[in-house]
């Protein structure tokens, strides 16, 4: 809708009168390579807003899950109840802390079960931990680079629309061997609709895309103090558990 109002906006002042074009006389009076530049600006949106919709689902159901995650969790480990802490960290699948939690849980417990020192536990652990967090950066990254690649390439896809369209309308003038706003009139239309669509996919991509990047530092911060918090955690029971034996 905003394309289109937009598009509709571009009215050319001829002598005697307004000549207006709307969508599909603008799309009739386009080259083969002016519509190549509208089309694929359009893919590049379709693309970038599917990547919004899905980055902002995928973050704020690992927020949300990560508030209950967080509390629920500290809890059982609290009283040392491993087992439970997993069982509570496989029912949160969409928190980006639940899923390196997990991953450090269970390779502490499968070490607890064999003979392994206190330092080998440990460094397994912070070992399982790192490759989670990177996992899920992975995870929760995807798609985002692509909103950098529009938002830095759509105008320039735009501009060669502009050019195109400048050059058809120095042909129109040829052509028509007249100087009259007439015979630019289509190319300047196809020189300015390409410029506003590349203007309108650039910039929401970039909005987005630092949007996305600050939220992923957040979530690459809490991802490692939670690790960090469970490394703590490791080793202060690995040692009262040495004492007890001791």
């Amino acid at each position: 809708m905003l394309l289109q109002l937009q598009v509709w906006a571009f009215l050319f002042m001829a002598e005697g009168g307004a000549v207006g074009f709307d969508l599909r006389s603008m799309w009739d009076q386009m080259g083969f390579l002016a519509r190549a530049v509208v089309i694929l600006l359009f893919i590049m949106s379709a693309y970038s807003i599917g990547v919004m919709i899905d980055r902002w689902l995928a973050y704020s159901a690992a927020r949300k899950q990560s508030r209950a995650f967080a509390p629920a969790v500290a809890g059982a480990l609290r009283e040392g109840k491993l087992d439970e802490a997993i069982k509570i960290a496989d029912r949160y699948k969409k928190s980006h802390l639940a899923k390196v939690v997990v991953a450090g849980l269970q390779e502490f417990r499968a070490h607890q079960m064999s003979a392994d020192s206190l330092g080998e536990d440990i460094e397994a652990s912070k070992r399982a931990l790192d490759r989670a967090e990177a996992i899920v950066h992975a995870e929760l990254k995807r798609g985002v680079s692509g909103l950098a690649t529009i938002g830095s390439s759509a105008p320039f896809v735009g501009l060669f629309g502009t050019v195109v369209g400048i050059i058809n309308a120095f042909q129109g003038i040829s052509t028509e061997k007249a100087t009259g706003l007439g015979a630019v009139a289509g190319g300047i239309s196809e020189a300015l609709v390409a410029t506003a669509i590349g203007l309108f996919v650039a910039l929401p991509a970039v909005w987005a895309y630092n949007a996305f990047t600050s939220s992923l530092e957040s979530f690459d911060v809490e991802m490692s103090n939670s690790s960090s918090e469970l490394i703590d955690y490791f080793i202060k029971r690995t040692q009262k558990s040495t004492s007890a034996k001791g």
